[in-house]
């Protein structure tokens, strides 16, 4: 039987995600107090301290949960199969890209502000772990067999620059994204 969630609790996190994605897309998240999100959310400081550490905790959550669901349906697709590698990767980035363009002013404050590296250390940990993930779970016969935290590592930044740069540049389209980012894919990827 499935676990139901208190509605009180479901309404405190609609609220609480909604708030930080707009005060986040307003300035760095590391210029945002737990007072003032919590009277934007509508809730006590004491309710936002018994689930989170401060603003940039939630935000991390927030923007991880989006990008898991990205990875969900891509696991569909895989598991569905009819997707070579090379489309399957196109689609997998897409969904990435998809998920920048739903947070870009959130992930442009953050890319601005040097005291708010937090936010873009996340998306690194996030894709060193998918990419340490996917390469454990290879079955390429070219997949190299060095230290795999090592390559998640370089390929995790490698992806969280492109977006910086993508981010900062503002004449690419989503397209020119997801073309730079399959092309930096290594053979062995797909």
């Amino acid at each position: 039987m499935a676990e139901r969630t208190d509605p009180r609790v479901a309404r405190t996190t609609e609220a609480l995600t909604g708030a930080i994605v707009e005060l986040a897309g307003q300035r760095p998240v590391s210029r945002i107090t737990v007072a003032e999100l919590a009277e934007h959310a509508g809730i006590t400081r004491a309710t936002f301290y018994n689930r989170y550490a401060g603003p940039l905790d939630l935000l991390v959550q927030v923007l991880a949960a989006d990008l898991e669901r990205g990875h969900r349906r891509e696991e569909e697709l895989r598991n569905r199969g009819g997707h070579a590698g090379a489309q399957l990767l196109r689609l997998a980035t897409a969904e990435v890209v998809d998920h920048v363009e739903r947070f870009e002013a959130v992930y442009r404050q953050a890319m601005r502000d040097p005291a708010d590296r937090g936010v873009y250390e996340a998306l690194v940990r996030h894709f060193a772990d998918y990419a340490l993930a996917h390469i454990t779970r290879s079955a390429h016969p070219a997949t190299p067999r060095t230290n795999h935290k090592v390559i998640a590592s370089f390929l995790a930044h490698g992806f969280a620059g492109a977006i910086e740069a993508w981010l900062a540049d503002g004449a690419g389209s989503k397209e020119d994204l997801i073309d730079a980012a399959v092309a930096c894919a290594p053979v062995w990827w797909g």
